[in-house]
Parts: C-alpha cells; sequence; structure tokens
C-alpha cells in the first residue's frame, strides 16, 4: 500500500473526474447522506469545480487509485444553492471559499487524511485571499432510525479546527435517498472559520 496525496487545481483534475464521480456516490450512500445517486450527476457536479481556474482537489491515491478527496472552490463559482443563504444575509460571497466536501473509504479513515484535507485546502484559499471557509453538513435527528449504532458526527473534529456551527445559516440541497422513488429535500447546516489567524 503506497497512499500519497496530491493536489490538483482547475482542469488539471479531469483525468480523475470519473474515479471521483465512483467515490462520491460510494461514501454518500452511507448515513448521514443515504444517498442514492449515480455517476453520471456527479459528473456534472464535479465538472463546475474543474472549471473553477481557483477550485482546488485534494486526492488520497493508494498507488494509482483514488481513496479519498476533498474539494473547495470560491463561493462565487458554485451553485447559487449554496450561494442564496450567504446573500440573503448580506455577506461578501467574494471573501468565502466553500469547502465542498471531504469523502474516504473506510479502510483509510484514522490515519489523519482528514486534517490533511483541510490543512491543504486552508492554505490554497489563503494563498488566494480568502478571508472565510465554509462548509454545510446534513442534518439527522439524533434518533433517526437509520442512524447506524457506532456512527459518530463529525461535530468535534469539525469544531477542534476552529470551525462554528452557525445557528441560522442553513442552505436546502434535494436528492432521492434510499429507497426513495423521487427526491426529496434535505436541509444543510454551515459551519464558518475565519482563515485571518
Amino acid at each position: 500500500m503506497t497512499l500519497h496525496i496530491i493536489n490538483c487545481a482547475g482542469e488539471a483534475v479531469e483525468p480523475y473526474l470519473e474515479d471521483l464521480a465512483r467515490l462520491r456516490s460510494t461514501v454518500f450512500h452511507d448515513y448521514p447522506y443515504l444517498y442514492e445517486g449515480g455517476t453520471d450527476s456527479e459528473g456534472d457536479y464535479l465538472a463546475a469545480y474543474a472549471r473553477s481556474p481557483r477550485s482546488i482537489f485534494v486526492l488520497a491515491l493508494d498507488d494509482n487509485e483514488v481513496v479519498g478527496a476533498a474539494t473547495g472552490m470560491p463561493l462565487l463559482d458554485d451553485q447559487t444553492a449554496f450561494q442564496l443563504p450567504f446573500r440573503k444575509k448580506g455577506l461578501a460571497l467574494e471573501q468565502i471559499f466553500y469547502l465542498g466536501e471531504s469523502v474516504l473509504l473506510h479502510p483509510y479513515r484514522g490515519r489523519g487524511i482528514g486534517h490533511r484535507f483541510f490543512d491543504e485546502r486552508e492554505a490554497h484559499a489563503r494563498r488566494n485571499g480568502f478571508k472565510l471557509a465554509a462548509f454545510c453538513a446534513v442534518e439527522r435527528d439524533e434518533h433517526d432510525p437509520r442512524r447506524p449504532p457506532d456512527y459518530r458526527p463529525n461535530d468535534a473534529f469539525w469544531a477542534k479546527r476552529g470551525y462554528r456551527r452557525q445557528h441560522d445559516l442553513f442552505c436546502e440541497l434535494s436528492w432521492r435517498e434510499l429507497g426513495q422513488a423521487e427526491p426529496s429535500r434535505h436541509l444543510l447546516r454551515y459551519w464558518l472559520r475565519s482563515l485571518e489567524h
């Protein structure tokens, strides 16, 4: 096993897009997202990151296999759904770097790769002059019957990295959950961190 981390910006990620779409579909299939999606829709989502010249992809490779990835790009380059909560509050979008997702296959967790994903994206955002890092995470009821007994939320991990859970900043996205015939709406809560210290 030869695990290494590489960074790609903008179009440089294109050779990996198919692998990334497959990885996202695999990881988001699990709780808490329970995502029933295909690689086609994932490919469309990832293509927006590839079009953004200031985007970043942090890839974890085992030999040449993509086993983990984290994404980020200027919020101004992202979909309207992610921008809208900030626009409603009158926040300056040009200062915000949006951290898309961190996905990592189970056998590679617990090795510090999650911290590396954040380190690399935050450093990239600072180099490009952004003042604030933001991401959002799906909200699930603590007593959701689909919650696995060994599930541990990432809240403590994010808080230790300086991110603050927002009580009034949410976005809404639609996707089809496992067993659903049609997409349903989901609430995702934002977490923010200043990049100025």
